[in-house]
């Protein structure tokens, strides 16, 4: 998989890349991450790419010259299977939408900044706007992270055990039941019995019970309750 992101503030999401399992991913060829600098593509000799919005509204947008221009190179050099648009007006991501575009080969994703980007360029290019909650970030990029960390440990190989993921909460609708480790007691407080009893059907039982409690507690919209 190769993801490709723009960003007015590139810096902001370097970081997360060049660490634990996004750069082992990377180190391993599984992934290929390219941050572009929309300013490389402003206008004038202050490389602009942003101005105010008509109407009157507060706040600056990004301008449509310098994201048809970056996007434009890019999209000459290969095929994108999906154009990102992090924004909070768009479909709330989740596991399933990971799981499919973990599967994807080529991934753009545009970090909105400001109050947005022009309209014109979400109608001609975007194929998905995503928001990650009902909130609103200082720019795109920590949304871009996240996105791209959901996709990127779904990629076989990523995860030293690749069933790990598969265990993950929301994978099959519920969250994750409590987990342990050792010591089997500790201060007095100890670990299920059925954990450390060997036996894998009680065990595996045990934990779709604790699954379906705890979403019942916590998250009973996922199963159609409210």
């Amino acid at each position: 998989m190769r993801i490709d992101i723009i960003s007015v503030l590139p810096e902001l999401i370097r970081s997360p890349f060049e660490a634990s399992i996004l750069k082992r991913a990377q180190q391993k060829g599984l992934v290929e991450v390219h941050l572009h600098d929309l300013k490389a593509f402003g206008m004038g000799k202050h490389r602009q790419v942003d101005d105010y919005s008509f109407g009157g509204n507060a706040g600056m947008v990004l301008r449509p010259e310098p994201l048809f221009a970056c996007i434009e190179q890019l999209q000459s050099e290969r095929a994108y299977d999906a154009i990102l648009y992090t924004t909070p007006d768009g479909k709330r991501f989740d596991q399933k939408d990971a799981n499919s575009m973990s599967l994807l080969e080529n991934v753009l994703i545009i970090c909105g900044h400001y109050k947005g980007i022009d309209q014109r360029v979400r109608d001609h290019f975007v194929t998905h706007e995503i928001s990650i909650g009902d909130y609103v970030l200082s720019g795109g990029e920590l949304a871009a992270a996240v996105i791209s960390d959901a996709l990127i440990r779904l990629i076989p190989g990523v995860l030293n055990d690749e069933t790990s993921a598969l265990t993950d909460s929301f994978q099959d609708g519920l969250l994750a039941p409590p987990v342990y480790t050792r010591p089997a007691e500790f201060r007095g407080m100890a670990v299920p019995e059925i954990l450390t009893s060997g036996h894998a059907q009680k065990i595996e039982t045990w934990n779709h019970e604790q699954a379906l409690k705890r979403t019942a507690e916590r998250r009973p919209d996922l199963l159609g309750e409210e």
